[in-house]
C-alpha cells in the first residue's frame, strides 16, 4: 500500500489532533559553571582548538593556565620490531593450539614483544601563572565555560581604597589565529594591575624579553639510545602583553601591567616536530595578530559554525539554575537531571572540537589536555578501544571534519604498520598493536597482552563510518579504501587454520581479560578470540562493500568471502547461554571485567543486531547482564560503552540507568571522565551513547527516538547525522515522536522506523513524495526515496489509502 501526503495535510492534521500548547523550549544555554575557583586540575575548565590546550583554574587573585601543544611528546621515532618474531610465530601458535598457553606467553614475552617496548609520555608544555591585584568580594565570585563560544569566564568584585570594581577575565584558544588568549579587564578605569610569567617542572626556563615579551623555551631531555646525543623535541612559548591604558614594565622574571582598564595576553606556542623553527613559527603567530575584538570575534565565528550544528533539549528542570558541581552531587543522591545529560552530550562535542580538528593530531587519550610530564598511560593513543572510542559521536553529532584527523594519523601509521606487518609476521598490509604514539609505534608493547594484532583492523572502521554517513564516493576512493585494504591484506595472512580447519588469530587475546582452563590455570593468551572474529568479519565486509562500490579488486573480494566463509562462527555457550569470550567456553576468573569486548559486533560493529540476529542479540544482552551483575562498568569509558549497548538492545531504561551512573560514579567536578584517573574516551562513549538512544542507522533503517526513556519523554535534537547521507531533526512530546525532519545530502532511498503507527511522510514544499508503509510489531517503517538536498517531514496522522 502506498500513502501520499502533503506537508500541509501534515500540519493541519497536527494542529487538529490537539489543542495542547507545544511542549516549554529549554532556552538554558550550554554553560558549566562554579561558585568556586578550581582547587585541582581536575576542576579546572577546558578550552582548546585541536593543536593547543588550555585548563583554566580560574584562581583569584592569583590564576594558574595550564597548557599543552599536541606535538609535545616525550621519546623520538626508532626501530621497534623484534627480530625474533618471526622466527618464534609459529612456535607460539603450535604450543597455542595445544592448549600449552602458559609456554606461549612465555615464549611470546621473550620474543615478540617490541624493543623496547614502552612508549614515552605526552607531556604538559607549562603554565601562565597571573597575579592580579585585589582580593575578591566574598560572595561575588561565578566563573563559567559557555559551550556555545568556547570561552572560559571568571568575574568577581574586588574592593579597593578608590573604588569597588569588577574584574572579569576570559580566556580561550582560537583555531583561526592559532593562539591562546587571555583577557582581563575591569568595569573601572585604570584599575588593572597585574604581573605575568610562565613555568615548566623541568627542561625549560621563562625568560623576559622585554616590557611585554617573554618567552618559555627549552628542549626535553631524552639521549638517543644509541649515540647519547639529546633528541628530546624543542619547545617555544612566547608570551605577549598588551596593554589598553596604564603602561607595561618587566622585572627580572615577570611582565607588569600597572593602572590598564585592560590587558590581553596572547601565547603562541610550538615545537620542533614538524621540522619548523618553533621560535619563528611563535613570532609570526603573534605578529600576525589584530586587536583582542577581531581575534575574539573570529573565534565565536569559527566555533559557532561547528558547535551550533546540533542542539539539543531534554527538557527544563528544577536542576536547570544550579552550580555544575550542584548538579553532579544532585545526581549521585539519586535524583534525575535531564538537563545535565544533554549539557553532557554538547560538553562531548566540545572537547571533539577543542581536541581534534583538521590539520592536528588525533585527540589522544586526554584529548590534548594533560598537566604531567610523565602521563597516566603516557596519555598516548590506546587503539583496543579508547582511541575509537574518541570517535564514535564524530560522525553522528555533526562533526565529520573532527574525524579527519584520526585518518591522517592513520596514513602516518602505515609505513610503519607495513615493516611491522613484514618483519613480524611475514604478512602483506599493515598493522597496529594495542597502543602507539606520535612517532609510528605499532610493535607489540608493555606486555604479552600487547600482542594483540587487531588495532588497524578496528581503526579501518572510522573511515568506512564517514564514508556511510557522507557519501562521499571520492574520499572512499582515495582515503579510505586503500586503509581498509591495507589492513585485511594483513589479516588475510595472519589467518591460519585451528586443529578444527576454522580460520582463527593466533595468538589472540580478549583485550586485557583473562580466562580459567579447565585446569583452573589462568591464562590470557589464546587462538581466535570472539572480538578478534567480530573485528574480521567487520572488516572483511566493508572492504567487499566498498570495493562492489567502486567496482574495483573482483579478485581480492572473492578472497574476502572465501575467507570469511571459513572464519570460525560466534559461539553461543551452551552452558550459560551467553554470547562466548573466547573460542572455548572458559570460565571467568573476573566476571566484572571493565572490557567487554566480545559485544563489539553489537556496539560499534553491527554483525548483532535485535532484529537481524535476534538469538545472538539475546545472547550478548545475557553477557551484558552477567558482567554488570559482577560489577562491570566501573571505569568512566566501560561506563560509557554500556550506554550504547543498551541503546542497540532498544531497552531505554537500561541505558538510561548506566548514564546516570556514568554521571553520579565516573564524572569530574568539570564534567572531565574519569577512569579514574582522567580518560577523556569516557566523554565521547557517553555523548555517542546518548545519540544512539535517540538516533540510530546501523541496521540498514533510520531508526527515530530507539531508546527514549521516560525521564526524557519530551525534548528536541536538531542536526543528528545518519548513515546514507541524511540530517535529522525531532520532536517528541508524551515519549511520542511528535515530528521528524529528514534533510537528504546525498540523495538516494531511505528507510525509517518509528515507534507507533499511524506515520507519514512528505517534502517540506509540499511537492508529493511516495513512500511505502509497513507495520512491525508496534512500529512504523516508512520506504522512500529521497532526491538532493531536500527535506522531508515525518509525522503521526490518520491512514489515508484512498
Amino acid at each position: 500500500m502506498h500513502a501520499i501526503y502533503t506537508l500541509s495535510t501534515i500540519l493541519f492534521l497536527q494542529v487538529a489532533q490537539s489543542d495542547a500548547p507545544a511542549p516549554e523550549t529549554a532556552t538554558m544555554k550550554p554553560v558549566l559553571w562554579y561558585r568556586q575557583p578550581a582547587a585541582v586540575w581536575e576542576e579546572a575548565l577546558p578550552v582548546g582548538n585541536g593543536r593547543l590546550g588550555a585548563m583554566v583554574f580560574g584562581g583569584a587573585p592569583v590564576e594558574r593556565i595550564q597548557f599543552n601543544e599536541e606535538t609535545l611528546w616525550d621519546g623520538y621515532p626508532r626501530e621497534r620490531v623484534n627480530p625474533k618474531a618471526r622466527e618464534a610465530l609459529p612456535e607460539v601458535r603450535r604450543l597455542l593450539f595445544e592448549g600449552k598457553n602458559e609456554e606461549a606467553r612465555q615464549l611470546a614475552d621473550e620474543t615478540m614483544l617490541g624493543v623496547p617496548p614502552r612508549i614515552d609520555s605526552y607531556q604538559t608544555f607549562g603554565d601562565l601563572r597571573l597575579d592580579i591585584k585585589g582580593e575578591p568580594v566574598a560572595d561575588s565570585y561565578r566563573r563559567h565555560l559557555d559551550l556555545d563560544t568556547g570561552i572560559a569566564t571568571t568575574q568577581y568584585r574586588v574592593e579597593a581604597p578608590d573604588g569597588a570594581h569588577t574584574i572579569t577575565r576570559e580566556v580561550f584558544v582560537s583555531a583561526p589565529d592559532q593562539v591562546i588568549v587571555v583577557r582581563v579587564a575591569a568595569d573601572r578605569p585604570g584599575a588593572i594591575d597585574l604581573d605575568a610569567w610562565m613555568t615548566r617542572p623541568a627542561d625549560a626556563a621563562f625568560v623576559v624579553k622585554d616590557e611585554s615579551l617573554g618567552v618559555l623555551r627549552g628542549q626535553i631531555n631524552r639521549p638517543h639510545h644509541e649515540t647519547g646525543e639529546n633528541v628530546g623535541r624543542r619547545l617555544a612559548a612566547y608570551l605577549q602583553c598588551r596593554n589598553e591604558g596604564g603602561a607595561l614594565s618587566r622585572g627580572d622574571d615577570t611582565l607588569s601591567v600597572r593602572g590598564a582598564d585592560a590587558a590581553t595576553l596572547l601565547i603562541a606556542a610550538a615545537t620542533d616536530y614538524r621540522a619548523i623553527d618553533q621560535d619563528a613559527a611563535c613570532r609570526e603567530t603573534l605578529n600576525a595578530l589584530s586587536d583582542f575584538n577581531a581575534v575574539r570575534a573570529r573565534h565565536i565565528k569559527d566555533h559557532q559554525a561547528l558547535f551550533q550544528r546540533v542542539r539539543l533539549d531534554l527538557g527544563l528542570g528544577e536542576a536547570d539554575a544550579l552550580p555544575t558541581d550542584a548538579r553532579l552531587a544532585r545526581v549521585r543522591r539519586g535524583r534525575d537531571d535531564p538537563g545535565l545529560a544533554a549539557l553532557y552530550f554538547q560538553y562531548g562535542r566540545y572537547l571533539l572540537m577543542g581536541s581534534s580538528r583538521p590539520g592536528c593530531l588525533p585527540a589522544n587519550l586526554q584529548g590534548v589536555w594533560n598537566e604531567h610530564l610523565n602521563a597516566p598511560w603516557n596519555s598516548d593513543y590506546h587503539t583496543n578501544i579508547n582511541l575509537q572510542m574518541n570517535y564514535w559521536p564524530a560522525e553522528v553529532a555533526n562533526l565529520a571534519e573532527c574525524h579527519v584527523p584520526l585518518f591522517n594519523y592513520m596514513d602516518t601509521l602505515v609505513p610503519s604498520g607495513e615493516k611491522t606487518a613484514r618483519e613480524m609476521y611475514g604478512a602483506r598490509g599493515w598493522v597496529v598493536h594495542h597502543l602507539s604514539d606520535i612517532y609510528g609505534f605499532t610493535a607489540p608493547a608493555d606486555g604479552v597482552w600487547g600482542v594483540w594484532p587487531m588495532g588497524a583492523a578496528w581503526l579501518a572502521q572510522h573511515p568506512y563510518e564517514h564514508y556511510l554517513f557522507s557519501g562521499d564516493a571520492e574520499f572512499l576512493r582515495a582515503r579510505a579504501y586503500p586503509l581498509m585494504k591495507g589492513a585485511a591484506l594483513f589479516l588475510l595472512d595472519f589467518l591460519v587454520e585451528d586443529p578444527q580447519g576454522r580460520l582463527v588469530t593466533n595468538p589472540s587475546h580478549s583485550p586485557e581479560n583473562t580466562f580459567l582452563k579447565p585446569d583452573g590455570t589462568k591464562s590470557m593468551f589464546t587462538y581466535g578470540a570472539t572480538m578478534d572474529l567480530l573485528i574480521i568479519h567487520d572488516l572483511f565486509t566493508n572492504c567487499i562493500e566498498a570495493a562492489a562500490i567502486l567496482d574495483t579488486d573482483a579478485e581480492f573480494r572473492a578472497t574476502l568471502q572465501d575467507a570469511l566463509a571459513r572464519l570460525a562462527p560466534l559461539q553461543i555457550s551452551p552452558k550459560t547461554g551467553r554470547l562466548q569470550e573466547w573460542i572455548e567456553d572458559y570460565d571467568e576468573p573476573e566476571p566484572g571485567h571493565r572490557h567487554m569486548s566480545h559485544l563489539y559486533g553489537l556496539h560499534p560493529g553491527d554483525q548483532i543486531t535485535l532484529r537481524g540476529t535476534p538469538d545472538l542479540a539475546a545472547a550478548a544482552r545475557k553477557s551484558l547482564e552477567y558482567r554488570l551483575s559482577h560489577g562491570g562498568g566501573h571505569t568512566g569509558w566501560s561506563r560509557a560503552w554500556i550506554v550504547s549497548f543498551w541503546a542497540r538492545l532498544g531497552d531505554a531504561e537500561k541505558a538510561y540507568a548506566n548514564l546516570r551512573a556514568l554521571l553520579a560514579k565516573s564524572t569530574l567536578p568539570n564534567l572531565f571522565d574519569n577512569h579514574p584517573p582522567f580518560q577523556i574516551d569516557g566523554n565521547f562513549g557517553g555523548a555517542a551513547g546518548i545519540a544512539e538512544m535517540l538516533l540510530q542507522s546501523h541496521a540498514g533503517e533510520i531508526h527515530l527516538l530507539p531508546a527514549l526513556p521516560e525521564a526524557w519523554s519530551s525534548g528536541s535534537v536538531t542536526g543528528l547525522r545518519a548513515r546514507g547521507g541524511f540530517e535529522v531533526d525531532m520532536h517528541w512530546s508524551g515519549g511520542r515522536l511528535g515530528n521528524a525532519k529528514i534533510r537528504a545530502i546525498q540523495g538516494g532511498p531511505c528507510r525509517l522506523r518509528v515507534a507507533g503507527t499511524g506515520y507519514g511522510i512528505a517534502v517540506s514544499d509540499g511537492a508529493e513524495v511516495a513512500s511505502s508503509t509497513e507495520t512491525d510489531g508496534a512500529d512504523s517503517v516508512l520506504t522512500f526515496t529521497t532526491e538532493p538536498g531536500q527535506s522531508y517531514t515525518v509525522a503521526h496522522l490518520p491512514r489515508d489509502d484512498g
